[in-house]
């Protein structure tokens, strides 16, 4: 059973930050360390700095011959079951890292001649060159790693839905990189059905298929094994019809077998090429129709239907709000993630109804950073569910929440602008004193991006907001 159906969200996957996750049974999805480190959103490069913590540890312990020390460091590397992710058969039972498999994988990592000559600097190295170590293990491992980033993001998303947390339960050891041991505390947790839960963004889970040992051996060693073989003049070369020498990658296969012992012994020889496939390598997040099965001009259908139907007026703003956020989830996905519902800032005096991190590497979200020079680490949103035209004060209620260390782009979410140019006007005004970007939304714009997103088309929604932009910047 999916948490969507547990809590009664009433929400698609396209519309969840999280994965939806069936609490019954493994998803198929993965936290790798190795794309987390390649993303530029805040909540990965913290993740990445605590992953990367808890290793160098074990490795300067390992370096310094103190075994027993680096072996209690991975006695905390247990079974975490809480995020159903890995590759389970029937009821998740967290089977990547196990007591047996942790002994087994510090010995080969503590005797591998990879970890003695330096070639395994991060955690992901292992799955190149340690025998035994897979997508799961390192799943898993960064699971218990990064508990307390994933507690986090998990207690905010409830908070955002509405969803009631049980306080006081034991958190689970998670590395502190501030005190460089593993720790526990007591938080408020997510239960589902009796199981504690933690939620993972969907933005950073993969099926772990680029950084593996067959992609580095096949596309990376054999292609420098074959210009080596020819410039050696080996035995290997073959002839075509016009001569030209050449080297088949199934004869290099037959005489170097792929085997992790060997991918370690031809890198140690040849580090430049590890280098190689480090840089050339790269990832992204998987797109909601990778993640899910959906009909999505029903789904636009059924959203455009909940948002029309929402009243104006406090009593429906909470409504309002989380069906925005849904709605700005799909749309804007994978460029801004994890919204925040209702942060507070100079120390509560102030709020902001919707915070979303900035991830985009792309389209308008970057360009607004890169090309323009506007801050953007965070793009706001106010939601107003007013049955008139915002006006002056809504602008300056957004506008006083803008920092350059926040972010100074943001969204003022409405039913209705009836005075359109004038309203134009005023965030043309605030832009030109320096007092940040505010791009206005009604729910016309909403209904017509989501007119135009019909089959994920997101160029449409691109040209939209650049045009819209476009009139409050250049005037």
């Amino acid at each position: 059973m999916k948490i969507s159906n547990i809590f009664n969200l009433h929400k698609s996957q396209a519309e969840l930050d999280f994965i939806d996750i069936d609490i019954q049974e493994d998803t198929a999805l993965f936290l790798d360390p190795f794309f987390l480190g390649l993303r530029n959103d805040k909540w990965s490069i913290e993740a990445t700095k605590t992953i990367r913590s808890f290793f160098q540890t074990v490795l300067n312990l390992l370096r310094n011959n103190q075994i027993d020390e680096a072996k209690k460091l991975f006695d905390y590397l247990h079974e975490p079951n809480s995020t159903c992710l890995g590759m389970s058969v029937g009821t998740p039972r967290g089977r990547g890292v196990g007591a047996t498999d942790t002994d087994d994988i510090f010995k080969s990592i503590a005797s591998s001649q990879a970890m003695q000559t330096g070639l395994i600097e991060d955690l992901e190295d292992n799955i190149l060159f340690i025998e035994g170590f897979g997508k799961d293990k390192l799943s898993d491992m960064t699971t218990n790693i990064i508990r307390s980033h994933l507690i986090e993001y998990t207690q905010k998303q409830c908070k955002l839905h509405g969803i009631v947390l049980t306080a006081n339960m034991p958190s689970e050891f998670y590395w502190n990189r501030q005190s460089a041991q593993w720790e526990q505390k007591m938080v408020d947790s997510l239960i589902a059905n009796g199981k504690k839960i933690l939620l993972v963004p969907k933005g950073v889970v993969s099926y772990c298929k680029d950084y593996v040992p067959n992609k580095y051996y096949q596309h990376f060693v054999l292609n420098f094994m074959q210009n080596e073989h020819l410039r050696l003049n080996s035995a290997l070369i073959q002839k075509r019809k016009d001569g030209t020498p050449f080297v088949t990658k199934k004869d290099l296969k037959e005489k170097y077998p792929f085997s992790k012992d060997f991918l370690a012994d031809f890198t140690n020889r040849n580090p430049l090429v590890l280098q190689q496939f480090k840089g050339q390598t790269s990832t992204s997040s998987l797109t909601n129709k990778e993640l899910t099965e959906l009909d999505i001009p029903a789904l636009i259908g059924s959203l455009k239907t909940k948002l029309t139907s929402i009243p104006p007026g406090t009593a429906s703003a909470t409504d309002y709000h989380r069906t925005i956020t849904g709605i700005i989830e799909l749309i804007f996905y994978p460029h801004l993630i994890y919204p925040d519902l209702e942060r507070e800032i100079h120390d509560g005096r102030k709020r902001i109804d919707i915070n979303f991190d900035n991830a985009s590497e792309t389209g308008i979200f970057h360009r607004l950073s890169n090309n323009m020079g506007i801050p953007c680490q965070y793009i706001m949103m106010e939601c107003k569910n007013y049955s008139s035209d915002p006006v002056n004060p809504e602008l300056d209620q957004l506008s006083g929440r803008f920092s350059p260390n926040r972010g100074k782009v943001g969204f003022l979410l409405c039913r209705t602008i009836d005075k359109f140019d004038l309203f134009i006007k005023r965030c043309q005004d605030t832009y030109r004193d320096d007092r940040g970007l505010i791009i206005p939304l009604s729910d016309k714009d909403i209904i017509q991006i989501l007119d135009n997103y019909n089959n994920w088309n997101s160029n449409y929604i691109d040209q939209f907001l650049s045009d819209r932009i476009r009139e409050i910047t250049i005037n």
